[in-house]
């Protein structure tokens, strides 16, 4: 392992980590405080394949990948009010959204990275947050895929509600990946700024 990656590595490991135990406080009505940590992932990743490039990147990704799947077999060993903390659906579609999500977010800025210095973060974090949210939800809690766990009562999810309270009736998981992925728009164009200082530091020249 390049320790010049090591630090990027890190960094993903402690994001992947905080936001599987944040996934489980909820911040207001529809969403959880993890959805306000898990986005810095396409930031590390960005970081990652503009200064060293898409292989380095896609290590940290396989990294973070790995660290979510122990998080996963640790999750579904502790049981709270409603059973396992984590079931096998939610461990699907979190393992799932990651590693398409991510490695999408690493092709899209290579195909990018020539051309304005925002234009391949912003394209491929919006790309890769957009897959990671649509899996996510859709896999963990969809009455269509419930074959992937029969065993498991997600019809909570399922509850017909007016969108985010307000809009047209749709089934709660989807307002939840709906809020879910308006954070991650807002989080994309603010991670410009961290991407633009870091970036700046790792690539200036040594005096």
């Amino acid at each position: 392992m390049n320790r010049t990656h090591l630090p990027g590595i890190i960094a993903m490991a402690a994001i992947v980590v905080a936001s599987n135990i944040l996934v489980q406080f909820l911040f207001g009505q529809w969403l959880t405080w993890g959805a306000f940590t898990y986005p810095f992932a396409f930031l590390v990743t960005d970081v990652m394949n503009r200064v060293y490039g898409p292989g380095p990147a896609r290590k940290v990704v396989v990294a973070g990948f790995i660290v979510g799947v122990l998080c996963s077999l640790i999750g579904t060993q502790i049981v709270g009010e409603f059973g396992p903390l984590v079931t096998l659906r939610i461990a699907i579609g979190s393992g799932l959204a990651f590693l398409i999500a991510q490695l999408s977010d690493v092709a899209v800025f290579n195909q990018l990275r020539q051309g304005r210095w925002w234009r391949a973060p912003l394209a491929s974090t919006l790309i890769g947050s957009s897959l990671d949210t649509a899996i996510f939800f859709s896999v963990a809690f969809s009455a269509s895929l419930s074959f992937l766990e029969p065993g498991n009562d997600v019809s909570w999810a399922g509850e017909t509600l007016p969108l985010l309270g307000i809009g047209p009736m749709v089934p709660l998981w989807v307002s939840l990946g709906v809020a879910d992925w308006m954070v991650k728009m807002m989080l994309a164009l603010l991670a410009l700024v961290p991407f633009r200082i870091i970036v700046g530091k790792l690539t200036a020249p040594a005096t």
